[in-house]
């Protein structure tokens, strides 16, 4: 099968996936669509909304677009970072090939694609999938063509509207284009890799008033949600949240390959996925002074790194002549292979876990949906907010609703604080799954899910909803 028919059946069952296993974004995604929405609509993003993620420009544009497709626009970002998965796998094998060789990049492009976690961002509608599928496709054409210079950086430009990583490969890369070019070519280059930053900041700053508000912002969610930060985490963090992203075994031939290319290679052949590690680390670094949650996303790019350099630890054999290094090579990935086929069945409940995954996020929007379209909850709407324990539903519910931020919102107030109920206070029970992922939140009173004086008015599966109207209706 050629590479371009190989692609087209990667897509092809990427998409009937997609439509045979209905799955909806996340939180931060589901801002964005809501975002988005009100952009079209003339109204300002609520960035400064209790507990709102952090703005990533080109996903606000995104979601405005997409919305124009009203009630489907969820599950066509949904489509949008499942297909980017592909582009990612893609890129990984052409990076691979671009380095090692054929062998070694389908199996890189295999490790990639089968990563429970990018698998789980894809179906969630992370904006890490993107991100991860602009910056690899860059490093690829960059290794095919050293120094190619506009191609390259106008993807990383991209990239850094998605996140801010993609800055410091920027920053690096137009380092790495100087020699040989002419100071109009430099200036071009470097007017792309600043524009990200620049327009990031002018984005907060029309919306907000502060050009820094991404940052500050997230710190202070950081503090409120009680997460692990600061720099004396950084070690730890980063060994044990990069092995879980590429899974241990794949992690550890990652290192081994790159140990293997360099000795055979040089550093100067490597720097590409060198650089994607080396910025990964630094920016993780960096998120640790700067007092941000130290979470698993901030690596996927030495993630990536990994599986491409794993592919090579266990398949560079293939590429060189017959003789005892060959040989030597090709038991010792023979042995590789039996301790990775044993880490995936002691691994098997993986993937169960992310099949009841798939089920468990459609059946939340199944239940929600249903919950919202019963008629007491319709009726207690139009006399007053709809409140929820924990803010993780909010803008799911937000979407559906096409309501503003004052109509529907979370009880979970600054400090532990108690708000008021609202006319419609939903809280979930009957159900452990549910009362943990949506009743209860770091830095959030438990006391929140705690049913109101009111009898419950409408149920549907776990989500209950006291329905009372206050004096004055809004």
């Amino acid at each position: 099968m050629s590479e371009r028919a190989a692609l087209a059946a990667l897509t092809l069952a990427a998409v009937i996936a997609w439509a045979l296993v209905p799955t909806y974004p996340d939180y931060d995604a589901y801002h964005h669509l809501v975002w988005g929405r009100d952009l079209l609509a003339g109204a300002t993003p609520g960035f400064e909304d209790p507990f709102a993620p952090t703005q990533h420009p080109l996903y606000l544009a995104l979601g405005a677009l997409l919305s124009l497709a009203g009630e489907h626009a969820d599950r066509l970002l949904v489509l949008v970072t499942v297909l980017s998965l592909v582009a990612l796998i893609a890129a990984a094998y052409v990076l691979g090939r671009a380095l090692f060789g054929t062998a070694p990049a389908l199996l890189g492009a295999l490790l990639v694609g089968s990563s429970f976690a990018f698998l789980l961002y894809a179906v969630r509608a992370f904006v890490d999938v993107p991100f991860l599928a602009l910056v690899v496709w860059a490093a690829a054409l960059e290794v095919r063509r050293p120094r190619r210079g506009a191609l390259p950086m106008t993807l990383l430009a991209l990239a850094g509207l998605l996140r801010p990583e993609a800055w410091v490969l920027a920053g690096l890369y137009w380092l790495w284009c100087l020699p040989e070019r002419s100071p109009r070519a430099r200036g071009g280059l470097l007017a792309l890799a600043a524009g990200a930053p620049v327009l990031w900041c002018l984005v907060d700053l029309a919306v907000t008033g502060d050009p820094l508000f991404s940052l500050t912002s997230t710190q202070a969610l950081s503090e409120s949600l009680d997460r692990e930060r600061g720099l004396g985490n950084v070690p730890g963090t980063f060994v044990t949240h990069l092995a879980d992203l590429a899974r241990p075994p794949v992690a550890l031939a990652g290192v081994i390959g790159l140990a293997l290319a360099l000795r055979r290679f040089g550093w100067r052949a490597l720097a590409v996925p060198l650089a994607l590690c080396g910025a990964g680390a630094l920016t993780f670094a960096a998120i640790g002074v700067a007092g941000l949650s130290l979470i698993p996303r901030y690596l996927t790019l030495p993630a990536v790194a990994l599986c491409v350099l794993a592919g090579y630890a266990v398949l560079g054999f293939t590429t060189l002549q017959p003789g005892p290094l060959r040989t030597r090579w090709r038991r010792a990935a023979a042995g590789a292979l039996v301790v990775g086929v044993a880490f995936l069945v002691v691994k098997a409940g993986s993937f169960g876990a992310l099949r009841d995954e798939l089920r468990f996020i459609d059946r939340t929007h199944g239940e929600l949906s249903g919950l919202l379209a019963q008629p007491r909850v319709q009726a207690g709407l139009r006399c007053g907010a709809l409140t929820f324990p924990t803010y993780r539903l909010v803008p799911d519910a937000r979407w559906l609703l096409d309501a503003d931020a004052d109509a529907v919102r979370t009880r979970a107030g600054e400090g532990g604080a108690l708000r008021s109920p609202g006319a419609v206070a939903v809280y979930i029970a009957g159900d452990a799954k549910f009362e943990r992922r949506f009743g209860r939140a770091d830095g959030v009173s438990r006391a929140t899910n705690r049913p109101p004086g009111a009898a419950a008015s409408a149920v549907h599966g776990p989500f209950r909803a006291a329905v009372s109207c206050p004096a004055r209706p809004r």
